[in-house]
């Protein structure tokens, strides 16, 4: 179980933290534990740190990793959707950081049975982040209509092919059930031109996206984090497809300025009060280094947003 690439945007995402020794700090998507070993480093006696994730695998990668720091390191078996529960059980009201490095990590996309890469020909068609899960990417592409798939394929793929694509599937699996990633990679390549990029690629997504529910958790978790977050304290998220950047954009539009009130009143009358600030105001982006080094940061954003200190 290799979790050892280097963390995307490692260094940005440590430093818009701005770490405190003695604070608390959650990272709600602990993978390999890179991102988390950062923060641990930089914690005192008092500081703590809790981890959560629902992949069995990272969990047990994380563990081993994150061992050298003791007992202010805490793991949880969880989706980031239920922080607050996991904050509650171990009697936490608020912390001081919580961060997110969104997408599938390089151990799930080389993992060939874990069914998340088009690049293998002969993995299950599975996909799922929570393996305690029943449903699989096999049930998706098997028993959505014709309809389910081209509107997955279309919103969370953005794939202009989207039509094509559901209608092969569906005359597919009329055939045979479609059981590997191989043969739905040879569904989609006789679906659409051959032209630029993998063809599967955005279908692929399309699935993943479905299936663990992802922008629905994303859409439903940030305003639950913020109001988690102490006074001053930051929330850093990362993102790599613009699905995911525009919701992480908005929420924290609407988290720092969530006045309801018509533009032309003179004063508020909604009631509602700002939670703080948005300090990215553009994305930070890879360095050119960071690029040359590591192909999987390309897509990736790092949005930042403070908690008001009053």
């Amino acid at each position: 179980m290799i979790f050892g690439h280097k963390s995307v945007l490692l260094d940005e995402t440590i430093e818009s933290l701005d770490i405190k020794p003695d604070g608390i700090y959650v990272d709600g998507t602990l993978g390999g534990g890179g991102h988390a070993s950062e923060v641990c480093r930089r914690l005192g006696d008092k500081g703590r740190f809790i981890g959560i994730d629902q992949d069995a695998d990272a969990i047990a990668a994380a563990s081993e990793r994150l061992k050298e720091f003791g007992d202010k390191v805490t793991i949880v078996r969880s989706n980031y959707e239920n922080i607050d529960e996991v904050l509650k059980e171990l009697g936490i009201s608020q912390v001081d950081g919580i961060y997110l490095d969104l997408g599938v990590s390089s151990y799930q996309l080389d993992t060939a049975e874990r069914g998340f890469t088009y690049r293998e020909d002969d993995a299950p068609l599975d996909m799922r982040m929570d393996q305690r899960n029943e449903m699989t990417a096999k049930d998706i592409v098997n028993t959505y209509s014709e309809s389910e798939l081209f509107h997955i394929i279309k919103n969370y793929g953005e794939d202009r092919f989207a039509k094509n694509i559901a209608k092969h599937i569906v005359r597919a699996r009329q055939e045979k059930e479609i059981e590997t990633t191989g043969e739905l990679i040879e569904i989609i390549k006789a679906a659409i031109p051959a032209k630029g990029g993998h063809p599967a690629k955005r279908t692929f997504q399309a699935i993943r996206i479905e299936l663990n529910k992802e922008l629905e958790v994303l859409e439903n978790s940030i305003d639950k984090m913020t109001d988690l977050l102490a006074p001053g304290g930051r929330l850093s998220i990362i993102t790599f497809h613009s699905l995911e950047d525009r919701i992480v954009k908005s929420r924290f539009r609407i988290n720092e300025n969530p006045c309801t009130c018509p533009p032309d009143f003179p004063v508020c009358m909604c009631g509602k009060k700002s939670k703080g600030r948005v300090v990215t105001r553009k994305p930070i982006l890879p360095s050119e280094e960071e690029l040359s080094e590591n192909k999987r940061s390309k897509s990736a954003k790092l949005r930042v947003f403070e908690k008001s200190r009053r």
